[in-house]
């Protein structure tokens, strides 16, 4: 076995196990318990210490133990959720593990891709951190909180499921057959976020933040990058899941109350919405004045 230890970081940046505490791996309607334990022993392997297990058809048991080796301590600290809905409410970005494209896709990206897009957002919410007092936030409330579903063992995450996620993470595989087992699958996207992650915080110890920069810019000519657009600078939070779900709810509500769609029929209408919302990257601001509006337009 090889350990790979972890460059000590200045205090004015994060530590790679700081970066690593705002993500969680969520499982979804898992079939068997041994599986959950195979997970737990990945993101283990790779740093990650927070699972969630949406309605599992066992619960974590003997196997799931077994299977867990070191990662025993996951096991014991897991939530347990109903609903997916109630898994994720809190969190701001949520990416989903898909080997499909979709009806109604949302932005597909790599490993490596992804990775990338959950750093540059802790480092954005760490930003505000630093620049807004404590006064007027509390830092508890704005901890970066990054979701990542990984949906059954033999039929993966449904259409309702996926439509939750802001980003597809696909695993370059064999054309032929690329379905990984969940635990596998769990393993190959933490060691690219590991990885990527490391490399930011050694490149941040040893080199100014012009450097690091210019090294990242350099990495990214490298391989060929989606166009996301990722918000520059936030002086608010970004809105929750479950705040975007709320919007999307009130949204359709509303274009029901003026003849603009059929509550009988509203089909892709709430996840087009929900497509949208993510989209536009809305931070707390912003919600509190679209939420205004349409409470007001409801009442009217």
């Amino acid at each position: 076995m090889i350990s790979t230890p972890v460059a000590a970081t200045p205090s004015s940046t994060f530590a790679v196990s700081d970066y690593l505490s705002c993500l969680q791996v969520v499982m979804v309607n898992t079939t068997l318990p041994a599986n959950i334990g195979s997970a737990a022993r990945a993101m283990h392997t790779m740093g990650l210490s927070r699972l969630t297990v949406v309605d599992p058809k066992l619960p974590i048991d003997d196997t799931s133990i077994s299977h867990a080796a070191g990662g025993s301590k996951i096991l014991a600290a897991a939530t347990i959720t109903s609903t997916l809905e109630a898994a994720i409410s809190d969190c701001q970005l949520v990416f989903a593990a898909s080997s499909r494209s979709r009806h109604l896709p949302r932005p597909v990206v790599t490993p490596s891709q992804a990775a990338k897009i959950m750093l540059d957002f802790i480092d954005k919410q760490k930003a505000i951190d630093h620049s807004v007092s404590s006064e007027q936030t509390d830092l508890s409330t704005v901890k970066p909180n990054i979701a990542i579903l990984f949906g059954r063992e033999d039929r993966g995450l449904t259409n309702e499921e996926l439509a939750y996620a802001d980003y597809h993470i696909q695993i370059d595989a064999n054309p032929e057959y690329p379905v990984l087992n969940v635990a596998s699958a769990v393993q190959v996207i933490a060691s690219f976020i590991f990885t990527y992650i490391q490399s930011h915080v050694n490149n941040s110890s040893h080199h100014s933040a012009c450097n690091a920069e210019a090294a990242a810019l350099d990495d990214q000519s490298k391989q060929p990058m989606l166009d996301t657009y990722i918000r520059q600078q936030w002086d608010e939070p970004a809105i929750t899941q479950q705040q975007l779900q709320q919007l999307t709810q009130s949204t359709t509500e509303l274009m029901v109350a003026h003849g603009l769609a059929n509550s009988d029929h509203l089909r892709s209408l709430p996840s087009r919405l929900s497509r949208l919302g993510s989209r536009i990257q809305l931070d707390q601001k912003e919600y509190q004045l679209l939420s205004a509006l349409m409470a007001k337009l409801l009442k009217g």
